[in-house]
């Protein structure tokens, strides 16, 4: 008989680098998919529908307020999936919160209204509200461990950056068809179905999302961890009990990406539509070009900072997040399409600056057994404290004084996740094998 080897010297299935690539790519565009038709639709149509008033601002305000539901359950979903992804695997783990999510999409599509149903509709878009979050919570943790994982360890953070390139690509196809719903139906017919379209769409994309990912082997360095026995048997104990300091840091490190991704798109949609009078199809055309501004960023920020460092790449961006923020006032608040037009595109630049990095540099704070984990609960906890209230905030600030008061709450939480990173540690070096 020959030498047998040892389950630790198996050598790990590989996923060729264009795979890996299509499959964090389409998870992540598929779930920003959902969830901007969700903030779309929460500022044009549901303060209508679900929640009517005599008052449209509280309207609007109760609209947002579910809108918040998401992120507080995004936390949630971290534990949930981060406990199966960092004892069964990434890949299954994925599979299961794409399919969470897109079901409670698709759910929405078919939800009465509070005219036909009264108040049990707004409960049960709370509901599926929550569904969509706790989907989230275990989708882009399970993403960027899938790039970061089969990456070469000198190109980690541009794996890393496909994940993140899924937002301004979810972002620009809802965006895109709500334009084309919007200028090829009348207002009462948009008002009455046309808005269920796009939540019912998402099961196309979650089937072509489900396709590529069930093709894929399990990440390399897991799949030597699994071998060596090295999972632990409640993971989100152990990230506490290892690393709780790296998840709140972490959690404040990501809050400015959060507060300036959902000031500059869903809030400023409200702002644009109703302060600045700009007719609906045409803001959703503006914050279509400027989105580009975030997409070029990603990957930009994504190979620099596999040649500088993380940390360098982040600080700049947060600066430059601040400076959007203290610009509000003069650029947004002058009403000029030129200048809200620079605020726009600054803004989502910075964001996608800012973006890019994470999908790397949050996995590479933890170790292998509680990646998962480790790394969903802080970027998602940032989700609580960065935008589960930040249009709700901003449409508050801006009513109770100007609209400057919502840049200096940008700025404000730029500083906090600036002061966090500069607690954190470099990994631009760091081995995660």
């Amino acid at each position: 008989m020959g030498p047998t080897t040892s389950p630790t010297q198996a050598p790990a299935p590989t996923n060729p680098a264009s795979r890996v690539a299509a499959a964090s790519l389409i998870g992540t565009t598929i779930e920003f998919y959902d969830f901007y038709v969700y903030a779309t639709a929460a500022v044009l149509v549901f303060p209508t529908l679900f929640f009517p008033s005599g008052n449209a601002t509280a309207a609007t305000l109760a609209s947002l307020a579910t809108f918040a539901i998401a992120f507080v359950a995004r936390p949630v979903g971290s534990v949930f999936f981060g406990h199966f992804g960092d004892r069964i695997g990434r890949k299954t783990t994925l599979v299961a919160a794409l399919l969470v999510m897109g079901i409670s999409t698709v759910l929405i599509g078919v939800l009465p209204t509070h005219a036909s149903a009264g108040n049990l509709a707004p409960v049960l878009l709370c509901v599926l509200r929550f569904g969509q979050g706790f989907g989230l919570g275990g989708e882009w943790g399970g993403a960027a461990l899938l790039a970061t994982e089969n990456a070469p360890a000198h190109r980690r953070a541009l794996y890393g950056m496909f994940p993140q390139l899924g937002a301004p690509i979810g972002f620009v196809i809802a965006n895109t068809l709500f334009i084309v719903l919007s200028t090829t139906m009348s207002d009462d017919a948009f008002l009455s179905w046309g808005w269920r379209i796009p939540f019912l769409l998402s099961a196309v994309l979650v089937v072509l999302g489900l396709w590529i990912r069930l093709s894929l082997a399990e990440t390399p360095i897991f799949a030597k961890a699994l071998a060596e026995k090295k999972q632990v048997r409640v993971p989100v104990a152990e990230t506490f009990r290892t690393s709780g300091k790296i998840v709140v840091l972490g959690a404040f490190s990501v809050m400015l990406t959060y507060t300036l991704f959902y000031l500059t798109t869903t809030w400023s949609l409200s702002y644009g539509t109703k302060a600045l009078a700009y007719p609906r199809q045409q803001f959703l055309l503006m914050l279509c070009v400027a989105v580009l501004f975030m997409a070029a960023a990603t990957p930009l920020s994504g190979w620099l900072s596999d040649r500088v460092g993380r940390r360098p790449v982040l600080a700049t961006a947060m600066v430059g997040g601040a400076v959007v923020g203290l610009l509000t006032g003069p650029l947004l608040g002058s009403g000029s399409t030129a200048l809200v037009m620079l605020w726009l595109c600054a803004g989502l630049f910075f964001m996608g600056l800012v973006f890019g990095p994470i999908g790397a540099y949050l996995p590479e704070l933890f170790p292998t057994n509680v990646r998962y984990t480790g790394a969903s609960l802080a970027f998602n906890s940032g989700s609580i404290l960065g935008a589960s209230l930040a249009p709700y905030t901003a449409v508050k600030l801006a009513a109770a004084h100007d609209v400057s008061w919502v840049g200096y709450y940008l700025a404000g939480t730029a500083v906090v996740s600036l002061i966090a990173l500069a607690l954190l540690r470099e990994t631009r070096t760091s081995s995660i094998g």
